[in-house]
């Protein structure tokens, strides 16, 4: 099936009790066991079922089950935010002494837990110089367990060669993992270049309405966990925190994902609410329909602003001169994100000042909302940076982030018109 038919059909063939066509919400806590056996049988993961929806939910498993068919994993564990998908998706294979090689193009709270957080806990990251896979080589050592990047860097826009940093991270045998939330599966699926993990945060344009906070880890089913029992040792050996199952063993392809689940998400308890996986599987279905049209509205403002004569620059993959194009027609074609930053001439304050200006567009630090909306980094979601981590992350003082909506495209130029008017 094609994405369309996916984001519609995946994970759910009907209710077989009650003929409901629309996936039901199983707002429950928890399932009733048959007997002691069959509890210690679902304990035991000898047979299928639900426990606790700590741990599943029906569902949240329809809602697994598509974002792993449009993004071409094995399986997929839903949680409460993007950020507790990149946790989880790193704590999972991480440990003290270990570190982690990463993009400096990131987040601004994936910077802060992998920069400020992750160290705490004993497990080091090493940022790259560049998003060149020859810098983000020569940090790997024996202690390196995973290589992570976004697909399209929040809010630099850069557009990261996931095809070879794959192939560095496989030579070195560690996993490479990518944030898709910017690109979705629309535009461009991560696996398919040699991805081994991906991660969303289902806030954005997956959900789609702003209405419901959550995150998504799709395990890819092809990185080789057995042949590196030493080193990822917590999928070759019983495990302590479940049963004594060994992973490689009960779940295959899919270990990474189970572990993440029985492990992680069990222990600490970052789940989905089932009304919040209902309310993504809603925004998925027109999730390609979405995207249409927020990329055309991105290319039309992208032109608007390189010509206004306010703007000091714009850094959009969509240009031919512009540095990122080569990389983004690789990856992703004739289509671009609509996520795009520019700079208002007059540095912070003119920046500032058409933020403040703004009508139509809701100043607020999500994306990926039917609505336009945007954000000044420097004052708002890479505030605790410093100016020269801000500036390894692609951020400058003049600088607007641009999340372009699904409205009339006259409606938002004429939005921006009037606030870069104000900000001269």
């Amino acid at each position: 099936m094609r994405d369309e038919t996916i984001a519609i059909h995946a994970g759910y063939g009907g209710d077989p009790s009650t003929r409901a066509v629309a996936v039901p919400i199983y707002q429950t806590v928890a399932f009733e066991f048959d007997s002691a056996e069959h509890g210690a049988a679902l304990f035991n993961l000898e047979v299928p079922g639900n426990i606790y929806t700590r741990i599943g939910n029906p569902t949240n498993t329809v809602l697994e089950k598509r974002v792993a068919a449009l993004e071409g994993g094995v399986d997929a564990l839903s949680v409460s935010a993007g950020m507790a998908a990149i946790h989880y998706a790193l704590a999972n294979i991480t440990e003290a002494g270990n570190n982690i090689v990463s993009l400096p193009q990131l987040y601004g709270a994936t910077y802060t837990l992998l920069a400020h957080i992750f160290p705490k806990q004993g497990i080091c990251t090493r940022f790259a110089k560049s998003d060149n896979p020859s810098d983000v080589e020569a940090l790997i050592d024996e202690n390196t367990r995973a290589i992570y990047c976004e697909s399209v860097g929040n809010p630099a826009g850069n557009v990261a060669d996931v095809e070879e940093l794959a192939r560095v991270a496989h030579k070195h045998a560690v996993p490479l993992i990518v944030d898709n939330t910017v690109a979705t599966p629309i535009l461009l699926k991560p696996i398919q270049y040699g991805a081994d993990v991906v991660v969303h945060s289902m806030t954005k344009f997956m959900g789609g309405h702003g209405t419901s906070i959550g995150g998504m880890i799709v395990d890819g089913g092809k990185f080789p966990w057995r042949k590196y029992p030493d080193k990822f040792y917590m999928f070759n050996r019983p495990e302590i925190a479940y049963h004594g199952v060994v992973y490689v063993d009960q779940y295959g392809d899919a270990a990474f994902a189970a572990r993440c689940r029985t492990v992680c998400q069990r222990n600490t308890g970052a789940t989905l609410s089932p009304f919040n996986g209902f309310l993504f599987l809603q925004g998925i279905e027109t999730l390609a329909l979405r995207v249409e049209r927020h990329v055309e509205n991105a290319r039309r403002v992208a032109e608007f602003l390189r010509d206004h004569p306010q703007v000091a620059w714009v850094n959009y993959a969509g240009f031919p001169d512009n540095p990122l194009y080569a990389m983004a027609q690789r990856y992703l074609g004739s289509k671009r994100c609509s996520l795009l930053t520019f700079g208002v001439k007059g540095g912070f304050e003119s920046g500032r000042k058409c933020f403040n200006a703004l009508n139509l567009f809701k100043r607020m630090v999500n994306m990926g909302d039917a609505k336009s909306l945007a954000c000044h980094p420097a004052s708002t979601t890479h505030r605790q940076l410093t100016l020269e981590e801000q500036a390894k992350a692609g951020v400058t003082p003049e600088m607007l982030r641009l999340s372009v909506g699904i409205e009339h495209i006259d409606d938002i130029i004429a939005d921006l018109s009037q606030a870069l008017d104000a900000a001269a």
